[in-house]
C-alpha cells in the first residue's frame, strides 16, 4: 500500500478548530497513513493525538512549528520526529510561549485603543490551555462583529501595517533550529513560497538556514499550484534539502486546505521521511 504523508497541521493545541484526537481521526478519514502535529511553540497536543494514532494504526510524527527571526523577518521551522521530552527544546518552548504571551497583551491594547475592549480575556479563553495566536484575535473580532471574516481581521486590524499589528522578534533562527536538530528531530523549512521573497533574498534565506542545520523544505502545501511545486522543487535540489510536504490544515471550514490532499512530490525529490528513524 502506498502511504500517504501530511507532515503538517495543526490543533486546539495552538491555532487550529480539531482536538488533537478528532484531528487524527479526520486524517484517518482522508486516507493519510503518516500523520505530524506540528502546533505553533507547543507540543501539547502530542500525547493525544499518538495515542489515537496507535489506536488507528497510523503511524505518528511527533512535530512543531517554530516561529523564527532572521533578518528582520519571520520564518516558520517544521521540527519533524522530534523527542517532546528533551530539556533543550522544552526550554526553548517555554521562551516562545512568553514571547507569544506578550505579544497577545500588546495586540489586546492596540485594539483597545481602537475601541474593541475585552479581547485578551476571550482569546485566552477560547485557546485555554493552548496558545493564543493571531487566529484567536482573528476570531473574536468576527464574533463580536467588528469584521466578518478571519481575513477580513487581518487586513483591517491584525496584518503587518495595521492598527493591531505587533512587530515580534522571535528566537532567532540558528537558535530554533539547535532546539530541533538536539532534541533529535529534522529541521524543514515552512511554506518557503509564503514568504514573498525575491530571488535573491530566497537565497539568502536558504543559505542561512541550511547553514544553520536546516534539513528539508516543504516542496508541496495544501495552497500550493503546480507551478508552486515546481519552484520549490528546483530551490530545494540546489540547496540539497529533502523534501517535505504537508496540508497546513487548521479547519474543516477551510475548503481549499484539507488533510492528505496533496500533490506528489516531484520526480527526483528526496523524501523527508527518508530520514525518519
Amino acid at each position: 500500500m502506498m502511504e500517504k504523508y501530511d507532515l503538517h497541521c495543526h490543533s486546539t493545541a495552538s491555532d487550529g478548530a480539531l482536538s488533537p484526537k478528532k484531528l487524527v481521526l479526520r486524517a484517518r478519514e482522508q486516507g493519510v497513513t503518516v500523520l505530524a502535529l506540528t502546533d505553533h511553540d507547543t507540543i501539547d497536543g502530542l500525547d493525544e493525538a499518538q495515542q489515537t494514532a496507535t489506536e488507528l494504526g497510523i503511524r505518528f510524527i511527533s512535530g512543531i512549528e517554530l516561529s523564527t527571526t532572521w533578518e528582520n523577518k519571520c520564518f516558520h521551522v517544521v521540527g519533524l520526529d522530534i523527542d517532546p521530552c528533551h530539556p533543550a527544546l522544552l526550554d526553548g518552548i517555554r521562551t516562545q510561549q512568553g514571547i507569544r504571551a506578550e505579544r497577545a497583551r500588546k495586540i489586546a491594547w492596540k485594539l483597545e485603543k481602537k475601541r474593541i475592549p475585552g479581547a485578551y480575556e476571550a482569546v485566552k479563553a477560547a485557546a485555554g490551555t493552548g496558545m493564543i495566536t493571531r487566529s484567536h484575535f482573528a476570531d473574536f473580532l468576527v464574533t463580536n462583529h467588528f469584521v466578518d471574516s478571519q481575513q477580513h481581521a487581518f487586513d483591517k486590524y491584525l496584518g503587518r501595517g495595521k492598527p493591531a499589528y505587533v512587530a515580534t522578534v522571535w528566537a532567532d533562527l540558528q537558535q530554533a533550529i539547535d532546539w530541533i536538530k538536539t532534541s533529535g528531530g529534522i529541521a524543514v523549512l515552512a511554506h518557503p513560497l509564503r514568504y514573498n521573497l525575491s530571488g535573491n533574498w530566497m537565497t539568502r534565506a536558504l543559505t542561512a538556514f541550511k547553514n544553520a542545520g536546516g534539513q528539508g523544505m516543504e516542496v508541496v502545501t495544501g495552497r500550493s499550484s503546480v507551478d508552486d511545486i515546481q519552484r520549490s522543487h528546483f530551490l530545494a535540489q540546489k540547496f540539497q534539502l529533502f523534501a517535505s510536504q504537508g496540508s497546513d490544515f487548521h479547519t474543516p471550514k477551510d475548503p481549499w486546505v484539507e488533510l492528505g490532499r496533496l500533490a506528489e512530490l516531484p520526480y527526483g525529490s528526496r523524501p523527508v521521511w527518508d530520514l525518519f528513524d
